[in-house]
């Protein structure tokens, strides 16, 4: 008989920004009983500054090294879900980190159309700031989608799925897995 326990099993989320991985993230944390984390949010925690902020001043590599780094202290954490920044596959010691986790690396799916209905409020995001939104999300989603389906091991694609039936879908497939470990 084995022992697995979705209560040792953290679940990382990835994907593009708009991808819903931090409102998908919530909603599985409260249905596994597990504690949530938002890379962002837990990096503008520590430093007591926004991410634009970081940004600004460290530029995109500056602020890499930091989710590098939040992202090794963040797996520390056990019965976790972890919602991920859209970018973090671009550093290859990230995507080495998440290949090489033992927790479930979920990949959140979305075109860049629902991309760009999540986001056309959105002020925050510095790497969407300025015009030409679509075609920036576009060449990212050709850079990193290749990324993000190397780190995963598994995908749903988030479309139009209300996050709460997304969070269904992955909460399902943790609890078929636990019952199939412990039926062997």
């Amino acid at each position: 008989m084995s022992t697995f326990d979705h209560s040792n099993l953290n679940i990382i989320l990835v994907g593009p920004m708009g991808a819903g991985k931090t409102t998908v993230g919530k909603h599985v944390a409260r249905l596994l009983g597990k504690s949530f984390y938002d890379v962002d949010q837990e990096l503008e925690k520590r430093t007591g500054v926004s991410v634009n902020l970081i940004f600004d001043i460290e530029k995109e590599q500056g602020f890499r090294l930091r989710e590098t780094q939040m992202l090794q202290d963040l797996l520390k954490e056990r019965n976790a879900v972890i919602a991920t920044g859209g970018g973090i596959v671009v550093t290859e010691e990230n995507r080495k980190i998440l290949q090489a986790t033992p927790h479930l690396v979920v990949y959140l799916k979305t075109e860049v159309k629902h991309q760009l209905q999540r986001l056309k409020r959105d002020k925050q995001r510095p790497l969407l700031q300025g015009t030409g939104r679509r075609e920036r999300l576009l060449n990212m989603a050709r850079m990193r989608n290749p990324m993000y389906e190397s780190v995963a091991k598994l995908s749903f694609t988030s479309g139009r799925t209300n996050p709460h039936k997304m969070a269904t879908k992955i909460v399902s497939h943790v609890l078929a897995q636990e019952h199939e470990e412990s039926n062997k």
